[in-house]
């Protein structure tokens, strides 16, 4: 029997450069630098600040990548770590929606560290994200593990080995032992996303890789796991799915990353939405007070329900990474400020007494139509009805971002100064930019990086 691991592996062996076509190479360039702007954006936020403690106490490791934004070198995986922290902090990198809904640039980190280490070129680089993404997005599309308790991030290690693995220039036979690995330490229990939601939402996809880009090094020096680590006695089908089993079909052809969405608003991917929604309404209503709102009536589909209305706390977020995850808060703050920015998620805002003014006056209802549109399309529709008599009433399915309605290279550059400017060093972002629109082209992919200097404050 030729293994899951094992098709995995001789598939990553066989994905080259060749293989990526031009539309999708420049898909992976726009989600490289959106994902470094993310990261800046979020580096003085404080769970970054302790990640990237952590890595800066490992300073002379023989094995360094870079801290990004503060070009501290730092052990690979605590690089990794810290730098995936700040990717995932203001919840603002990419998204693919499947059976289960996952954010694929967490593992680009690991994928820089990886070519850090190995003296990988911007070639090999783009190879090991194609590869991750493909992996990630394919064991989204066959199996949601949230079902089972666990959380999304599970995959993400397990497709951060195999992207790793591209990265480092691994055959088959040791690939496969890194997803082995990966596999095998890789399930996170979905607690990190019920209730009030803690500081870890934003490591645990970080941990995740790192584990994943842990499993690739140690795999390249002759380290084996177990087998068969999804088909065994006490492998993932059995021991994480209760028995269930799921069948990934034939790699290759169109790159999953085409697929992918990139985020217009720092909020919860299936509220993104009912923010554009929300601001057509207030374009047309013009500017809402709380004592003017009668009623807000959302219709959403299912997964939105689960995520990020159900809970009582999605009623009554009391820390930032709740409230990024509140549909009844974001649509309210969207309403009265008639935008959606980093400080809508501070506690001053998620905390004051107009917005929850709205949110009890708000009604959410899951609409079985939307379920059959979703993950495609992420419909929500919101209506408002004002206490003067007027109805304001939106709907939309496919935001700016989303893969049906791409951000263009001036987007993702807008985004990327409207986070970094400021924060950074104008010049060296510019530096940063002109090289990573040009990926396939560098020699020295930490060196890149480090264009990237944030200010001391």
């Amino acid at each position: 029997m030729v293994t899951l691991a094992r098709r995995l592996a001789e598939w990553v062996e066989g994905f080259t450069f060749k293989d990526v076509k031009s539309d999708e190479l420049l898909e992976i360039k726009k989600r490289f630098v959106d994902t470094m702007a993310v990261a800046i954006g979020a580096f003085h936020e404080e769970p970054v600040k302790i990640a990237r403690w952590l890595a800066e106490s490992t300073g002379g490791s023989r094995l360094p990548a870079t801290v990004w934004g503060s070009c501290v070198r730092a052990a690979f995986d605590h690089a990794a770590f810290a730098n995936g922290c700040a990717v995932r902090y203001l919840d603002f990198n990419d998204t693919y929606l499947a059976k289960e809904a996952l954010h694929p640039s967490d593992m680009i980190p690991a994928l820089v560290a990886a070519a850090e280490i190995s003296d990988a070129d911007g070639r090999s680089l783009v190879e090991g994200i194609a590869v991750a993404y493909e992996i990630a997005a394919r064991l989204a599309d066959a199996y949601s593990v949230r079902g089972k308790g666990w959380d999304h991030v599970t995959y993400i290690a397990i497709a951060a080995a195999a992207g790793a693995s591209k990265v480092l220039g691994l055959k088959a036979e040791k690939v496969e032992q890194a997803i082995n690995i990966a596999t095998t330490i890789a399930a996170a229990l979905r607690q990190t996303r019920a209730g009030e939601i803690s500081m870890w939402k934003a490591c645990a996809a970080s941990n995740a890789a790192r584990d994943g880009l842990l499993a690739a090094v140690l795999a390249s020096k002759g380290m084996t796991g177990p087998s068969p680590v999804f088909e065994g006695k006490f492998g993932f089908f059995k021991v994480a799915l209760g028995g269930e089993t799921f069948n990934i079909e034939e790699l290759g052809g169109r790159l999953k990353v085409m697929e992918t969405s990139i985020k217009y608003w720092p909020v919860e991917y299936h509220s993104m939405s009912a923010v554009d929604a929300a601001l057509k309404v207030r374009g047309k209503a013009g500017p809402i007070k709380p004592e003017d709102v009668e009623s807000v009536e959302i219709k959403t589909f299912t997964v939105s329900y689960k995520i990020i209305v159900e809970d009582p706390e999605k009623w009554d977020p009391k820390t930032r990474e709740t409230a990024d995850h509140s549909l009844p808060y974001i649509v309210a703050a969207t309403l009265l400020d008639g935008r959606v920015w980093l400080e809508t998620f501070n506690p001053e805002r998620f905390l004051a007494q107009d917005v929850r003014v709205v949110m009890k006056r708000t009604r959410i209802d899951v609409d079985p139509e939307y379920d059959k549109v979703y993950p495609r399309g992420i419909p929500n529709k919101i209506k408002v009805k004002l206490k003067d008599g007027r109805v304001y009433e939106e709907e939309v399915t496919y935001p700016p971002g989303h893969f049906m309605n791409p951000l263009t290279v001036e987007g993702v550059e807008g985004k990327f100064w409207a986070l970094a400017r400021g924060l950074v060093e104008e010049e060296g972002a510019k530096e940063f930019l002109a090289g990573s629109w040009a990926l396939e082209n560098v020699g020295d992919i930490g060196r890149l990086v480090r264009r990237i200097r944030v200010k001391s404050v």
